[in-house]
């Protein structure tokens, strides 16, 4: 497989050579294997003119290229021949026009990247990324060639006029390009031709500084979704730095000339640097975008031209932090005026910090280590929107001097969007509300306008990409994800893949509208699922144990056929964050059915893992298609064999499937579509202590009396086993409808378990007869009401004779 981290000649050298047929006529294929990677590292697809500096820079490459090739051809002996003829014939034919050889490159790189685009949909962004830097590049040793024949031609032109005047201040930079020595007819035609090209070059190249800058935060924005982010500025300082070192030197260079055009361009000059300094300021580590009040928060700006223009004197600026909300943020980047959030939106503690240059980091940034946001004035909103709708930014603010003259210049930078809230339970659809603007705002929009609906395509991608980082794992959705997910939202109409690429999916479908027959909302299901992933299912997801996003029709698709005992994991489809494990049911008479079982949840999983679970089902053999449920879920079972070091009867809890009902006198009909309870059970260790003892127990459980299960019944229950010492004693299964007395009084004897489980046992019970046969239903009714006379052998007392 092709690794993404590498160059376009490692993508190209895997394609079949007939792709590439006829492309390397005028430049041999061996030749361009032998230079592999070298040739991208060169600006040859940017040279696409026929002026000066580009002729020069083309003869530059091709000596570089002949270089090369001499000294592959001293390292390998045996081919050391082949590799100098080729040599020589690129000498031969090319140096006279090295342009042409430039061109032909160009086009051999171009047709390479149009191959590597039709084959993976798009252009890996390691070769994006390789291919800007040589644009940014070469766009700098122009404007670097540009100076030098400005100072050359004005050099040229005072000696005509047999001036004795001191020359242009020579360029600071390292000089790549030799001046020219030729001048036209019209010296001072020249040099005002040369200024405007340079103003327009450095216009352009500063674009693409501005591009880039606009490109890295958008990247940051996208991060907060999980997406893959390279948060080093240093890069970008260095071309900011570059950029205004050029500028420095054209502005004085503009100014000892004084010809016609120095005010205008002047002018424009003055725009560009102040441009350059209002955008290197930007927010280097944004605060929390779901932010709660009375919460403490971090946050960092980062002012990249700050080394370079404030080290003399060394001055510390204030920086101070705002909260404004949408609107003001609208104004801010309409007019760039502070003086709209004078009004107060809220109050943030601790709001300022300096602006601190770092000489090891070569970084010039403000550190907010202890902010907290005491209050906030909620906004006019539309009657539909919720206050987790509602965006806010922290504006981060202050005013430098520079230069001799002490110019002021006022730097903003707005965080992300933020939304205020002020309990936990406003967390979900906050999150929501951040989600769809991180993944669909568009760079450089107006605070904080984002589409109202988008492709089902860009929803499943931010999705994927939000559960590969949530659960911290690299195996995403699948195809049938995918379907499955499109019709969760989109209804059971959605039922072919044309249609799913038409469809679009509207911010109301994905955090307003409940699903049909629920009481939630798409983003609030799919949000429990991720929660319960990461938390107690991420091994099992990574190692594709969980069929995870189908739905039931798909489940019985799968086992219908398949041998009794077959089981298969899929997220619960009528519960917020629940796992259901549904399964192959044999019945006496051979017949099967599938069965879903009871959801598991966080508060189930936290007590006995997904692993010890599908262990302790006798039910469960093999995991679909075909693999054995002890090979699949070894790794996650709990070995634990601690020594017991206190005096109580060591316990563990095991998940068992309820049966029907032994009792026909109160059992209700069993409904043959309904799934299967479970229960947990305690059992005691022998290894440790022989015989343990026997009671009766209960798991507390938060499950309200309406809560929906699919095809299940009730919650989870704790059930002690044989455990008495007077004795093996035969348990008795309760029929689930019938009411349990109250047995969670606290008692001298309780015991407290992790994860709120308490286990209420009953002291020194008697002994009952093994051969008792199941009470009658009047003795049942007694066993329930303990207040009434009962029968001597089913009485429990604290204190037996």
């Amino acid at each position: 497989m092709t690794n993404p981290n590498t160059s376009l000649w490692s993508y190209v050298s895997t394609m079949p050579p007939e792709r590439f047929n006829g492309l390397y006529e005028e430049f041999p294929h061996t030749l361009r294997c032998i230079l592999g990677e070298w040739l991208e590292t060169e600006p040859w697809e940017f040279i696409n003119r026929s002026d000066s500096f580009c002729t020069l820079l083309a003869g530059r490459l091709l000596s570089a290229m002949v270089e090369k090739i001499r000294d592959l051809a001293n390292k390998n002996c045996n081919s050391a021949a082949q590799i100098l003829q080729f040599v020589a014939n690129i000498e031969s034919r090319y140096r006279k026009d090295p342009l042409q050889l430039a061109n032909i490159i160009k086009r051999i790189l171009e047709a390479e990247q149009t191959a590597v685009h039709q084959q993976h949909q798009h252009l890996p962004l390691v070769i994006e990324r390789q291919r800007e830097e040589l644009m940014f590049r070469f766009s700098l040793q122009k404007l670097q060639y540009r100076l030098q024949e400005i100072q050359a031609l004005w050099e040229s032109f005072q000696q005509m006029k047999g001036n004795t005047r001191a020359p242009l201040s020579k360029n600071s930079m390292d000089c790549q390009f030799p001046m020219q020595e030729n001048l036209p007819a019209s010296a001072l035609q020249s040099l005002q031709g040369l200024f405007m090209t340079m103003d327009n070059e450095l216009e352009d190249t500063k674009k693409k500084v501005l591009m880039r800058l606009l490109i890295w935060k958008r990247q940051q924005q996208l991060a907060g979704n999980g997406s893959p982010f390279d948060e080093d500025l240093s890069p970008l300082q260095k071309r900011l730095e570059s950029l205004v070192d050029i500028l420095f030197q054209f502005r004085q260079q503009l100014i000892t000339s004084g010809i016609e055009l120095q005010s205008h361009i002047r002018e424009h000059l003055d725009d560009t640097f102040n441009s350059l300094i209002q955008n290197s300021f930007l927010v280097e580590k944004q605060p929390p975008q779901v932010l709660k009040t009375q919460t403490k928060f971090q946050a960092s700006v980062r002012f990249l031209l700050g080394p370079q223009l404030l080290k003399h004197p060394a001055t510390s600026f204030l920086v101070t932090a705002d909260i404004v909300t949408e609107k003001q943020a609208r104004e801010l980047t309409a007019n760039h005026s502070a003086s709209v959030f004078r009004e107060s939106t809220g109050e943030i503690v601790n709001n300022t910090a300096p602006l601190d240059i770092n000489a090891s980091s070569n970084s010039c940034t403000a550190q907010f280590k202890n902010l907290l946001l005491k209050k906030i004035k909620r906004c006019d909103r539309k009657s539909t929107e919720s206050v987790t709708e509602e965006k806010c930014a922290v504006l981060f603010s202050t005013t430098i001097c520079l230069g001799p003259n002490q110019t002021n210049f006022h730097l903003k930078a707005l965080s992300l969007p933020v939304v205020v809230i002020v309990h936990g339970n406003q967390d979900n659809n906050a999150k929501a509300t951040i989600l769809w603007d991180n993944a669909f705002a568009t760079p450089d929009r107006i605070p904080f306008v984002v589409a109202e609906s988008v492709s089902w395509k860009a929803m499943y991608d931010t999705l994927n990409q939000k559960f590969l980082a949530e659960v911290q794992t690299t195996k995403g959705l699948l195809k049938d994800h995918y379907f499955f997910l499109a019709q969760k939202i989109f209804g059971d109409n959605i039922t072919t893949l044309e249609e799913l690429q038409r469809c679009r999916v509207s911010w109301s479908q994905f955090n307003k509208e409940m699903l049909p027959g629920r009481g939630f909302t798409f983003w609030q299901w799919f949000e429990g699922i991720l929660d319960l992933t990461k938390k107690y299912l991420k091994n099992y997801w990574s190692d594709r144990l969980i069929m995870g996003f189908v739905s039931k029709q798909y489940v019985f698709n799968y086992l219908s056929n398949a041998p009794a005992g077959t089981f298969l994991l899929r997220f619960s489809d009528s519960e917020i964050g629940g796992i259901s494990i549904a399964y192959v049911k044999c019945f006496p008479d051979g017949s099967t059915q599938v069965e879903n079982i009871q959801p598991l949840t966080a508060k189930q999983l936290s007590i006995r893992s997904l692993a010890d679970c599908v262990l302790d089902l006798a039910q469960l053999h093999t995991l679909y298609p075909n693999r054995p449920k002890h090979e699949a879920f070894r790794r996650d079972y709990n070995t634990d064999t601690r020594k017991n070091t206190s005096s109580y009867v060591p316990a563990r809890l095991t998940i068992t499937v309820d049966t029907p009902c032994s009792f026909p006198t109160i059992q209700k009909p069993v409904d043959p579509l309904a799934g299967s309870n479970v229960n947990l059970a305690i059992h005691s260790d022998s290894t440790y202590h022989n015989p343990p003892v026997m009671g009766q127990s209960s798991i507390e459980t938060s499950v309200p009396n309406n809560t929906m299960y699919e095809n299940s019944q009730l919650p989870f229950e704790l059930i002690l086993g044989n455990a008495s010492p007077l004795g093996p004693v035969d348990s008795y299964s309760l029929c689930p409808d019938v009411e349990m007395p109250d047995l969670s009084m606290p008692t001298e004897n309780t015991i407290t378990y992790p994860g709120n489980l308490q286990l209420h046992v009953m002291a020194d019970p008697l002994r009952v007869p093994e051969t008792i046969s199941p009470p009658s239903s009047e003795e049942f009714e007694k066993l329930l009401h303990p207040d009434q006379d009962l029968h001597p052998d089913l009485h429990f007392c604290h204190n037996p004779v």
